[in-house]
Order: C-alpha cells, then sequence, then structure tokens
C-alpha cells in the first residue's frame, strides 16, 4: 500500500484512463474540522457533454461494509461546464457544485467510486460493486486506513493493476486528482481544485460571491444582498435571484431579484424588505439561489439560507417546566380509561398497565422520522410556539435547528430517556420515512423495537448534551450544573412508562453494566417522580401523544400508581381516586395516599388554604399551599384535609402511615 506524503508530488500511479468519454476527475474524501467540504469532480473529454444515463456509485470497502454502494447519484439532466466539469459536492463547497449532496456523506475510505451507464434505481439496495460492461471509471481511495484489498480484487478485472489511492490522514488538506496534463494518466496528491483542470488550463470561470451582513432577521427588517465577481466584467452581466423556499414566497418580502453588473465593474446589490404580516407562520428559512450566469461564469457560493424570525409566536396559557402551572390543562383520557385497574395489586396491576399502553388493536407505533414532527407539537415551548422546549437544558430552541447533518452544535435531537444500548430496540430503514399520523405499525407488548420511537419516552435535548449523557444510567447523569432539575420527574415518569409498555425493560437499583434491559437508578428515579409532579407541560405532552399513539402515559394521569408498583405502596391495592363535584377543584389529586407524611397536591390553579382534621374534627393544622407537597408532621391515622380556593373547597380523605 503506498502513502503519499508530499501535496505536489507526482506519484507512480500508472493507470492508464485511455480515452474515456468521462472520468473521475479528482476527489476529495476528507476535509479538515467537520469534513463537510468533500466533493467529487467529473471530467469530460468534450464541454457541456451531456450526462443522461450515467451515475456515481460510492461504494463502502470496509470490513462492515462488504464492498455494497451506500450512494448512488443519478446523472440525468446534468452536463459538464465549458472546461468538461461536473463538481459534486454540498453547498458548503466552493466554487458552487453544480450537482448538490448533504455535507459528510462520502466516506473515507477504504472506498470506492465509480461511474455506471445505469440508473441511481439500480442501486436503490445496497449493491455489491461489480465489473461488466456498464462500468466506465472507478477509483479506489483511502485515508490511511488499512482494508479495501475486496474492492481491489474486484475492480482488478477492470483495470488488473489497480490500487487504493491515499489521500492521507484524517483531516487533511489534499484531494486525489488525475493528472490532466499527462493526458488524464495517473493521479497525484496536491492542494483541492474544485471547477478547474488539475493542471490549471482551460479557460478560468470568473466568480461570483453572495454576500449579507447577518444570517438571520427579524421579520419587518430589511437588508442588501452585494453580489462580487472576482474580477471585472467585460460587458454587463446580468443574472437573476429567488428567495423562495417552502412556505416563505412572494407574499413575504419586496425588493429587486433580477441583477445588474455594469461593464468594468465587479459588484452590484439589491435591497430586500422582510413583511411584517399578522401570521403565525413560524419562523421560515429564505434560500437564496442564483439563476443565469453565463458559461464563463461560476457561483462561489449559492443557496445561501437565511433564518426568518416570526415575531407572531403564540404563547400558551401554562407554563415551562422551569415555571410550572397545575391544573390548566386537562387530561383527554376517554371516560373509564382506567377503570381495569381498580381494586388491582402488584404484578396484575403491572400487567393491567400493560394490557392499557400496549393494546395491538388499539395503540399505534410511528416511524422515528416521525418522532420529529410530534416532539415539535408535544415538547413546545409554551412561551414561543416556534421553539422546543429542552429537556436537561430546560430552555428554549427554534424548531428549525433539528440536526440533520454530523454536527449537533446549536441544533436540538431526539433523546432516548432510556438508552437505546440499554433497551436493546434501534431504527431499521422503514424509521427513516416521516409517512404522518395515519401511517402506521400495528404493536404490542414484546414489540421492543418500537421502543426506538415509543415518544412517551423520547424528548427534544440540546445535540451535545445528548452526547454528554449517552447511555449513562440516571443519578451518574442529573443534568448539565446550574440548570433547577424541572426535567426529572418528567425523565422518571418516561422511563418508568417504557418498563410497564415493553417486556424486558425494567428499572433496578444501582448502575448495572453488561445487562441490556435494566436501567438505573430506581431510587434516584422515584425521588425525582416525587419531587417534580406532573405539571400541564407534562399533561399537553401525555396529551398531544395520545393523538398519535392512541395510548397515554397513566403515570402523568395517576401518579399515585408508581408508588403501587415500585414505592412506598408496592403490593397493595390501588383504587381509583373519586372525583370532586367543583368545577374548578375538578382535577385536585393528592398523591400518594396512603402517605408516610409528605403528600403531593396536584391540580390547583391558584394558591389554596388547606386545613387538617382529624377524623373527629378536631383541626391540628393550617397551611397555605400552591401546587407542590406538603410535609405532615402528624401521627399515623385518617386524617380530613379541607382543601380551599377562594371561591370553592373540598374534603379529601388522607391516610398517613
Amino acid at each position: 500500500m503506498k502513502y503519499i506524503l508530499t501535496l505536489t508530488l507526482f506519484c507512480s500511479f500508472n493507470l492508464s484512463l485511455f480515452s474515456q468519454v468521462l472520468i473521475i476527475n479528482e476527489l476529495d474524501c476528507d476535509t479538515p474540522g467537520v469534513d463537510d467540504k468533500e466533493f467529487v469532480e467529473l471530467k469530460s473529454q468534450t464541454p457541456n457533454f451531456p450526462l443522461d444515463g450515467y451515475v456515481v456509485v460510492f461504494f463502502n470497502g470496509s470490513d462492515s461494509g462488504g464492498n455494497r454502494s451506500y450512494m448512488a447519484l443519478d446523472l440525468d439532466g446534468y452536463e459538464t461546464d465549458i472546461n468538461g466539469l461536473l463538481l459534486i459536492g454540498s453547498a458548503t463547497v466552493s466554487p458552487f457544485p453544480q450537482y448538490l449532496i448533504p455535507p459528510n456523506v462520502i466516506q473515507n475510505g477504504a472506498d470506492a467510486v465509480a461511474i455506471y451507464q445505469a440508473d441511481s434505481i439500480d442501486f436503490e439496495e445496497p449493491v455489491v460493486a461489480y465489473v461488466d460492461e456498464t462500468l466506465i471509471d472507478v477509483l479506489l481511495y483511502q485515508t490511511n486506513d488499512s482494508d479495501g484489498a475486496g474492492l481491489v480484487e474486484i475492480f482488478s478485472a477492470f483495470k488488473p493493476d489497480i490500487e487504493i489511492l491515499n489521500e492521507g490522514a484524517a483531516n487533511n488538506t489534499n484531494s486525489i486528482q488525475v493528472d490532466n496534463a499527462n493526458g488524464d494518466v495517473g493521479y497525484f496528491v496536491g492542494p483541492p481544485t474544485p471547477r478547474m483542470r488539475n493542471d490549471g488550463s482551460g479557460i478560468v470561470l470568473n466568480g461570483v460571491l453572495m454576500e449579507l451582513d447577518k444570517t438571520m432577521y427579524d421579520e419587518g427588517e430589511t437588508f442588501d444582498i452585494t453580489f462580487i465577481t472576482e474580477q471585472n466584467v467585460p460587458e454587463t452581466l446580468n443574472f437573476t435571484i429567488t428567495l423562495h423556499n417552502g412556505t416563505f414566497d412572494a407574499s413575504d418580502y419586496t425588493g429587486n431579484t433580477s441583477i445588474t453588473i455594469p461593464e468594468g465593474g465587479n459588484s452590484a446589490s439589491t435591497t430586500i424588505t422582510l413583511i411584517d404580516d399578522d401570521l403565525d407562520e413560524g419562523d421560515e428559512v429564505m434560500v437564496i439561489r442564483l439563476y443565469g450566469l453565463p458559461p464563463t461564469f461560476s457561483a462561489l457560493n449559492n443557496n445561501l439560507r437565511i433564518r426568518i424570525v416570526d415575531n407572531d409566536f403564540t404563547v400558551a396559557p401554562y407554563g415551562t417546566p422551569i415555571n410550572p402551572t397545575y391544573g390548566i390543562v386537562e387530561s383527554t383520557q376517554p371516560f373509564g380509561y382506567y377503570d381495569s385497574l381498580d381494586g388491582l395489586a402488584g404484578a396484575e396491576l403491572r400487567q393491567a398497565i400493560q394490557d392499557i399502553v400496549a393494546d395491538e388493536s388499539i395503540v399505534r407505533a410511528q416511524t422515528y422520522a416521525d418522532v420529529v414532527d410530534i416532539l415539535m407539537e408535544a415538547d413546545q415551548n409554551p412561551e414561543n410556539s416556534n421553539q422546543v422546549w429542552l429537556v436537561y437544558k430546560e430552555m428554549g430552541r427554534p424548531k428549525l435547528d433539528f440536526q440533520t447533518t454530523s454536527s449537533n452544535i446549536g441544533k436540538w435531537n431526539r433523546e432516548h430517556t432510556f438508552p437505546r444500548s440499554r433497551g436493546g430496540f434501534y431504527s431499521i430503514q422503514a424509521d427513516e420515512e416521516a409517512d404522518g399520523v395515519d401511517i402506521f405499525w400495528n404493536t404490542n407488548a414484546d414489540s421492543l423495537r418500537h421502543g426506538n420511537s415509543e415518544m412517551h419516552a423520547i424528548r427534544a435535548v440540546d445535540g451535545p448534551e445528548n452526547s454528554s449523557r449517552g447511555n449513562k444510567h440516571y443519578d451518574q447523569y442529573n443534568g448539565p450544573e446550574g440548570t433547577l432539575g424541572g426535567f426529572k420527574g418528567d425523565v422518571a415518569r418516561g422511563v418508568f412508562y417504557l418498563t410497564v409498555r415493553f417486556n424486558g425493560l425494567e428499572i433496578v437499583d444501582g448502575f448495572p453494566e453488561g445487562t441490556v434491559g435494566e436501567l438505573g437508578d430506581l431510587s434516584t428515579l422515584l425521588e425525582w417522580h416525587r419531587n417534580d409532579p406532573p405539571d400541564d407541560f407534562e399533561m399537553n405532552r401525555n396529551n398531544v401523544i395520545y393523538t398519535w399513539q392512541y395510548n397515554r402515559n397513566p403515570f402523568i394521569d395517576h401518579p399515585e400508581l408508581i408508588e403501587y408498583i415500585w414505592g412506598e405502596h408496592a403490593g397493595e391495592v390501588w383504587h381509583q381516586p373519586m372525583g370532586v363535584v367543583e368545577n374548578d377543584l375538578a382535577s385536585l389529586l393528592l398523591y400518594p395516599n396512603p402517605t408516610s407524611g409528605r403528600v403531593y397536591i396536584k391540580g390547583l390553579a391558584e394558591p389554596a388554604r388547606v386545613e387538617v382534621y382529624t377524623m373527629q374534627g378536631q383541626l391540628i393544622s393550617e397551611l397555605i399551599t400552591s401546587n407542590g407537597f406538603l410535609d405532615l408532621n402528624v401521627e399515623s391515622g385518617i386524617y380530613l384535609l379541607k382543601i380551599s380556593t377562594a371561591s370553592r373547597s373540598v374534603m379529601e380523605k388522607l391516610i398517613i402511615r
């Protein structure tokens, strides 16, 4: 295996490319930083060569990849430029590619890229690399990798002396290039030359650069877009731009989109004003695209994505998990939803809960891609409808900032509160299609793989924080330093739910390692649940998920159930609390009941006076409380709690152990 150490040194890869109509002219498979400027460049014998009927295919030569294809790019409708070149890369590559692909998708090696006379549909499923009459060209490459022998064996039938070309170590600044000066025979490694012939010959294209002051503007703002050419234009240059993208259209802005750079000049600008309407459309992305450049010009950047912040966001009537409210959002559970649990205890109670939340005739499982849409609704920031609320970080983040590339900085993604590696559930190919609420899988308690998209245990999370949590047990992980911990009860109830929803999962004491299906720490999660009772944010989330999955988290609707399965009342009979008549106290709930002294009150919309009476009617304590908990320092026995607001009161029986 040969390692290339000098950037511009011609190497002894004497591979004849003959007089092929189309070749792989240059490949940059690995770039510094986040590896987002990788590209592949094709070269045709003649300029402006139509590429209909060709496909570029990428093969994974690692042991795990098995020499199979992992990406195929159909070239129908494309043609090479005036220099016979077609640049394929992401929007971060400069000059701007004619063929756009996502950033950081070209693997580093040992791999291969090939041109076939075929169609991308021929590689819809991974295909083992092959040689036949449709193969036009192939390049084998690596970045100091040790495998790839299988690709050499396969493609030696095409070129007997084929070798794997080495671009260099990871994060290198090199590319692998065909020796254009030597009749397109042989390769060398040197500084990348995208949209330029590797020997410097051909027509030098005049690059056009777009510049803006910011990448984010508010509705109502006015800003300039400036266009600068690398050289003064020999004659008047006219081109156009478009700004439309998705819901962002002509109703959202005013301004001239026809651009003219006068003869002898090198710059022009246009002024765009964003219309401040009264519609809550959510934040949008304006994409500035440049059209109509003559063949001797190239765009140095294009498809610029500019965030437009909608100032018409709505604020919910309830609070965030760090500023919680209670009793505003009512449960949407169907009448009698939990009746089958009444009077049960222990394993029978747990099984009855599972029978409800995993009923195959009712409950639906959605795809992992659908989870993103569900999170945008279920985890919407109560203070700003254009944001999601991030678990752990306890802050809002724009919905538009969902992570779609390998970089997670400033992005949000999906957090499995019961880590996938500990639960043993992972994505399958069908999980990557967001097909909406009406397309679903049937699911039951043994369908553990559906835990991958079980929304009651998935939260919107800051990307780097998700990485920090990893698969740590709770109490090994307690959230970022300095946060208020308003996520703790929510997380606990999601994890408790998942262990009932699916067979094979359990919450245990301590921090078990190596046992799939176990998560710790039980005592920590019980304490988190007790200290952070369900609030309106969590109830709204429960209601939203119910519209997708047709099941609810019973530990939000009846948080005391956790005590009857794992806590202080494990093994005791549970009775569904009786409702109260008064309208403003209709959602009142005391739990746990019985209790050892601490009792939580859920359902108060305003501060209330709590009077504690013995069964003989003697007043022994009087307290003022809002939602939260009371510590009752009384002897064991049965007591009456009179809970009064400004206009209503209710009497509840409480057992102290």
